[in-house]
C-alpha cells in the first residue's frame, strides 16, 4: 500500500490545475459567506418564520466555521490534506443541497452549521497541499489566496440579489452543488496524495483538548451574540456568564496542551516565539479592520443618508482594492520581505480609517467614503501576502494548523469588533457619529500596533 502513495507523492504536480481546483473551492466558500445575507427576507417569507430565526442561518454558519477551523487543521495533519479537502468539499456540497431542499427553518439552521463545517476545511487543507507539493513556488501561491476572497465578497451579494429577484432563495444554495461536485471529482483526479509522514504523534486526536477549545470558542461566540443584542440586566448577566465559561475553558485548554504528550495544538503555534506576535498582528491588523469595514454600509446610511445600493457598493471598492494590491504585493514579496509591506499597508489603511472618521473634505459624501474604503482595502491587500507566509515559513510541516489559526485570528478580531460596536450602538440615538469615533479609535490602535511589526519574522526570497 505504501508504494502507490510514494509514487503519487513524487509524480510531477500540475500546479496550475491544482491551484485552480483549490481556488474554485475558496471562491465558492467566500461567495457563500456573503450571498445568504441577501436572501434573508426571502427565506423568512418562504419558510414562514421570523426574521430572528432566519438570521440564525448566518449565525449558525459563523458558529460552525469558527468551531471547525482548528479541528479541520488537526484532521488534515492526521488524515492528510488531500483526504480532508475532498471530504470537506463533499460535506459542503451535500449540505448546500440539503439547505436548498429544507422545508423548515430549524433544519436549515442545522444544515448551515454542517455546511460551515465543510467550508472550514478548505483554507487549512489548501494551504497544506500547496506547502507539500509546490516546492519553492509555495510562498507565491499561498499569497494568492488573498486575491480570491475579495472576489467572492464582491460577487456574492450580486448573485444573491439576482437569485432572489428572478428565481428563488433556494438557488442561493443550489448554485454550490454543480460547482462542488466539479471540485470533488477534479480533486480526486488531479490533487496528489500526501507525502508519507513518519510523525506518529500527529496521528492521535486530543479529544479533551478539542472539547475544551470547542467549548471556549462556542461560549465566546454566544457571548458576542448576546453582547450585540442584549437588552437589560438579564442580557448582561448572560453575557458575563458565557464570557466566564469561555475564559475558563481557554485557560484549561492552555494548561492541558502544555501537559499532554500529543496536544491538539502545539503551544508554540499559539504563543511561542514569533508565532504569538503573528497571531496578534492578524487579530489587530486584519480582524479588527474586517469587522469595522462590515459596518461601513450602516455608517454610510445613518451618517450621510446614502441608500442601500450605494452603501453596499462601498464594500466593492474595498474588495477591488484588496484584490489589486494583494496581487501586486505577491509579485514583490520576495524582494520586499515582510516588514516593508506591513508598514506601507498599515500606513495606507490608517489614512483610509481616518478618512472614514472625518467628514468629507472634498467631493460628495459617497465619493469620499468610497475613496476611504478603497484605501483601507488597499492597505489590507498589501499586508495579506506577508501575513499568510510569516508563520508558515517557521513550521511548514504544521501548515494546515497555522492556516486555521490565521483564519481563526481574523474571525476572532472581526466578531469581537462587530459585537462590541453593536452593543454600544444599541443604546445610542445617532449611530453615525459613534461609528465615526470607532474608525478614529481603530486608526489610533493600528498606529500603536506598528510597534509589533519589528517582531514579525522577516524573510526575503523563497522559503
Amino acid at each position: 500500500m505504501t508504494a502507490p502513495v510514494a509514487r503519487a507523492a513524487t509524480a510531477p504536480v500540475r500546479r496550475k490545475t491544482v491551484f485552480a481546483i483549490i481556488a474554485m473551492a475558496l471562491l465558492m466558500m467566500s461567495i457563500d459567506s456573503t450571498i445568504v445575507a441577501t436572501a434573508l427576507h426571502a427565506i423568512q417569507q418562504g419558510l414562514h418564520t421570523s426574521i430572528n430565526l432566519a438570521s440564525l442561518t448566518i449565525t449558525a454558519y459563523s458558529f460552525g466555521f469558527v468551531l471547525m477551523l482548528p479541528i479541520s487543521g488537526k484532521l488534515a495533519e492526521r488524515f492528510g490534506r488531500r483526504r480532508v479537502f475532498v471530504a470537506s468539499t463533499l460535506a459542503f456540497t451535500l449540505a448546500s443541497f440539503g439547505c436548498g431542499m429544507a422545508d423548515n427553518i430549524y433544519l436549515l439552521i442545522v444544515l448551515r452549521a454542517i455546511q460551515a463545517a465543510g467550508g472550514a476545511g478548505f483554507t487549512p487543507t489548501a494551504t497544506g497541499i500547496i506547502v507539500d507539493h509546490f516546492g519553492a513556488a509555495r510562498d507565491r501561491y499561498v499569497s494568492l489566496f488573498g486575491s480570491i476572497f475579495p472576489v467572492g465578497a464582491m460577487i456574492g451579494p450580486v448573485f444573491g440579489g439576482y437569485f432572489v429577484a428572478y428565481s428563488s432563495w433556494r438557488d442561493v444554495f443550489y448554485v454550490n452543488v454543480p460547482i462542488g461536485l466539479a471540485i470533488f471529482f477534479l480533486a480526486l483526479r488531479f490533487i496528489p496524495h500526501d507525502p508519507p509522514s513518519e510523525d506518529r504523534s500527529s496521528r492521535k486526536m486530543d479529544v479533551p483538548g478539542i472539547v475544551l477549545l470547542g467549548l471556549s470558542l462556542l461560549s465566546g461566540m454566544l457571548a458576542a451574540t448576546v453582547l450585540g443584542e442584549r437588552r437589560g440586566g438579564d442580557g448582561l448577566l448572560g453575557f458575563l456568564g458565557l464570557l466566564l465559561v469561555a475564559v475558563l475553558s481557554l485557560l484549561f485548554f492552555l494548561r492541558h496542551i502544555r501537559r499532554t504528550a500529543a496536544p491538539f495544538i502545539a503551544p508554540r503555534l499559539i504563543y511561542g516565539r514569533h508565532f504569538g506576535v503573528v497571531n496578534l498582528v492578524n487579530v489587530i491588523f486584519s480582524g479588527f479592520v474586517v469587522g469595522a469595514m462590515a459596518l461601513v454600509p450602516l455608517y454610510a446610511t445613518s451618517q450621510y443618508g446614502i441608500d442601500a445600493v450605494g452603501s453596499g457598493t462601498l464594500l466593492t471598492a474595498q474588495g477591488a482594492a484588496a484584490m489589486i494590491c494583494s496581487l501586486a504585493a505577491v509579485a514583490l514579496l520576495r524582494r520586499t520581505g515582510y516588514h516593508l509591506p506591513l508598514y506601507v499597508g498599515s500606513a495606507v489603511s490608517i489614512v483610509g480609517l481616518v478618512g472614514l472618521a472625518l467628514p468629507p473634505l472634498a467631493g460628495t459624501p459617497y465619493a469620499w467614503l468610497a475613496f476611504s474604503a478603497f484605501l483601507v482595502g488597499a492597505g489590507n491587500g498589501t499586508i495579506n501576502p506577508a501575513m499568510r507566509n510569516a508563520g508558515l515559513q517557521l513550521a511548514p510541516e504544521s501548515s494546515s494548523m497555522l492556516a486555521a489559526l490565521r483564519t481563526l485570528s481574523l474571525q476572532t478580531g472581526s466578531i469581537a469588533t462587530i459585537s462590541m460596536v453593536a452593543a454600544f450602538l444599541a443604546y445610542q440615538s445617532n449611530p453615525g457619529e459613534i461609528l465615526a469615533w470607532v474608525y478614529a479609535i481603530l486608526a489610533v490602535i493600528r498606529l500603536l500596533a506598528l510597534a509589533l511589526v519589528k517582531y514579525v519574522p522577516e524573510q526575503r526570497g523563497a522559503w
